[in-house]
């Protein structure tokens, strides 16, 4: 009796070690050696070197840097102070606000979905959020001849329009479908970004600032499209948009599945909406260059300066204390760690350590040009876009380092990853303040590839 009570005892013990070991094991990020995986550590050196030099010159308060190669991470530093004022320091495990790197994110949730056969990318939006059924085009900014520019960060609507249009609105060709929201070819805009008449709307009707998804949606329902769907990529709220689907399909709110479904399995502890109060003091200070306005109900304004003082302290008022829609767009904090974990469940065609969250084949196409004939993304030549990633496509049109295949976005306070297959590297860069006004992203990552060798 007793032979088989231990028996069974055991058996029960090892049972439960089964359970626990995939979380446990997607915890743990694998380190390397820089010379063992083709990467030159003398010349990854450079990077230390350039970016204190920024600290020094007041470019950027402080910074974090990680890099993995082959499924290892080599390089994980930090630079300068993550709040000056405090006199703290930036530390490996400092939290920051990643703004639209949440997009990729958005992405993968979405995208599960998709694999469990709850829609298809080609259907229309209004299938599943009937408050977007029927939307109509402003004939200002669809019929117009003007354009959209870019300086590299946003997008900007370039004027007006033909004002003699202004309030006339006409039905679309057809309506955005969830591959146009994924790929920000729905005719959405931002408001924020451009001085269109359907950038104004958006912007007295508060569209960004509403306190739940639901009402973000009603707002948007009310709004005309910018341009018509499928016809040019245009930066847009449709990845908030991509959030409330979520929530829609999942019955969950966006917090509550990524939590489950992503956090959790890939061992993202300390990526989340809204911050824990034990570790508010991780959280790093959000700083903006002097002269500037970044607020949700203006158009944003650059400075000339570089010179960084504290950001309004209402910018991190969500992330502290809640309030407002979980944006799938931009409003998610982490840490260089967690999203090194998403990068490398990327590299990897959507399995970490024995946590799988998408086929390969899933991977693949969010990470295959879908443009078309829909224009460049912010006039960068050589680079297009896929399902919530810009992508790589032509490295001598781009005429800087990198891989062809090589995919990326960034955030608004100037984070920013790539993940790029043919070398087998991600690339991760942290930094807080908004509106991001330097080229440390561009920099981070042209010393990062001057260093493989192999």
């Amino acid at each position: 009796m007793l032979t088989n009570t231990l028996h069974r005892a055991a058996i029960a013990c090892l049972a439960l070690l089964f359970v626990i070991t995939p979380l446990a094991t997607a915890k743990d990020l694998r380190s390397g050696k820089p010379g063992r995986e083709g990467v030159s550590a003398e010349r990854l050196a450079r990077i230390d070197e350039h970016m204190e030099r920024q600290v020094e010159l007041g470019v950027m308060v402080g910074g974090q840097g990680m890099i993995a190669r082959h499924g290892r991470v080599i390089y994980d530093s930090t630079w300068g102070m993550s709040d000056r004022e405090a006199g703290q320091p930036m530390t490996a495990d400092t939290i920051h606000r990643i703004y639209s790197m949440t997009k990729p994110i958005t992405g993968v949730a979405l995208m599960m979905l998709y694999e469990e056969g709850r829609f298809f990318l080609n259907d229309p939006v209004a299938r599943y959020i009937p408050e977007l059924a029927d939307l109509r085009v402003a004939v200002s900014t669809a019929d117009s001849a003007s354009g959209v520019v870019s300086d590299g960060t946003a997008s900007i609507g370039s004027g007006e329009g033909d004002t003699s249009k202004l309030g006339q609105t006409r039905e679309p060709a057809r309506q955005p479908t969830i591959r146009d929201l994924m790929r920000h070819t729905g005719g959405f805009t931002y408001g924020i970004f451009g001085e269109t008449e359907v950038d104004a709307l958006y912007r007295e009707a508060n569209v960004l600032g509403q306190p739940t998804s639901k009402a973000f949606i009603e707002a948007l329902g009310g709004m005309p499209l910018q341009y018509e769907p499928g016809s040019r990529w245009h930066y847009s709220v449709s990845v908030d948009i991509q959030g409330y689907l979520v929530e829609v399909l999942s019955g969950m709110s966006l917090g509550e599945f990524m939590q489950e479904r992503i956090f959790e399995p890939l061992g993202m502890e300390d990526t989340s909406f809204t911050i824990a109060p034990d570790k508010l003091p991780r959280l790093a200070q959000l700083y903006s260059p002097v002269d500037t306005d970044a607020s949700i109900d203006g158009v944003w304004r650059r400075s000339e300066s570089l010179e960084l003082e504290v950001a309004d302290p209402r910018r991190s008022q969500r992330y502290i204390e809640g309030g407002g829609f979980e944006s799938g767009g931009g409003g998610l904090l982490s840490t260089a760690d967690d999203y090194m974990r998403f990068c490398l469940m990327l590299l990897n065609g959507g399995e970490l350590n024995g946590v799988r969250l998408l086929s390969p084949k899933s991977v693949e196409l969010m990470t295959t040009d879908h443009m078309g004939g829909t224009g460049g993304v912010f006039n960068r030549p050589g680079v297009g876009f896929g399902l919530n990633f810009a992508v790589m496509k032509d490295l001598g049109q781009y005429g800087e380092l990198g891989s062809v295949g090589e995919y990326n976005w960034g955030g608004a306070a100037g984070t920013r990853f790539w993940v790029d297959p043919k070398e087998g590297l991600v690339g991760i860069f942290m930094v807080q303040s908004i509106p991001h006004q330097t080229r440390l992203g561009n920099e981070f990552k042209l010393l990062v590839y001057q260093a493989l060798v192999e």
